[in-house]
């Protein structure tokens, strides 16, 4: 009887113990700030504003009255400079999205991707049929690319964390050198966590 008793109060333990995770599905728009970190929210948000303001400022405009047609642009390396893990293609994909979907300018693949596109179009010269395989050395040159960084600053005591990131874009004229653009975006965290030590 003793044994069933015990064995009964393990088993009630066990289950007592057990995991309350619960799983939602969020709409991917939704706003979410779980650790206080850089997320999905923060890469949108940076994309769409940077974007919006990139597109009114005169480099656009500038360039299609004395070309006559909408520039092409890449986007090159966005350097995580932050304390943290940042996925920085996360956020060039957004960006490159907001890029192509304002029909302002015309796009063209970055630099990993060009060069599979390449090994792809030097394979379909062996293998691929004359008609159907895609000339060497007719890819669309970039008139600009997008470079830049994302910085980060944290600050704690007390078990309150305050982190500061600053997300810096620059358009370069890929002939001339010459800066045409310069965008931040700049998002402030605070997070409390009581007296707990980080």
């Amino acid at each position: 009887m003793k044994k069933l008793f015990i064995l009964m109060i393990l088993v009630l333990m066990i289950i007592g113990c057990g995991s309350s995770r619960q799983i939602e599905r969020l709409a991917p728009e939704t706003q979410t700030d779980i650790s206080g970190r850089w997320n999905d929210t923060d890469a949108r948000l940076v994309a769409e504003e940077m974007i919006d303001d990139c597109l009114r400022r005169p480099w656009l405009t500038d360039f299609v009255a004395s070309a006559g047609e909408k520039p092409v642009v890449t986007v090159g390396t966005i350097r995580n400079k932050s304390n943290e893990h940042i996925d920085a293609e996360t956020f060039t994909t957004d960006f490159e999205r907001e890029l192509i979907n304002a029909g302002q300018v015309r796009f063209v693949a970055g630099r990993d991707q060009r060069q599979e596109i390449r090994e792809e179009r030097f394979e379909q010269q062996d293998f691929a049929s004359r008609e159907t395989m895609k000339k060497i050395r007719a890819e669309t040159g970039a008139d600009f690319i997008i470079l830049g960084a994302i910085k980060s600053i944290t600050d704690e005591a007390e078990g309150v964390r305050v982190v500061y990131y600053q997300t810096d874009l620059e358009m370069i004229n890929i002939e001339t050198m010459e800066k045409v653009w310069i965008g931040t975006k700049k998002i402030k965290k605070g997070i409390s966590q009581g007296k707990t030590k980080w």
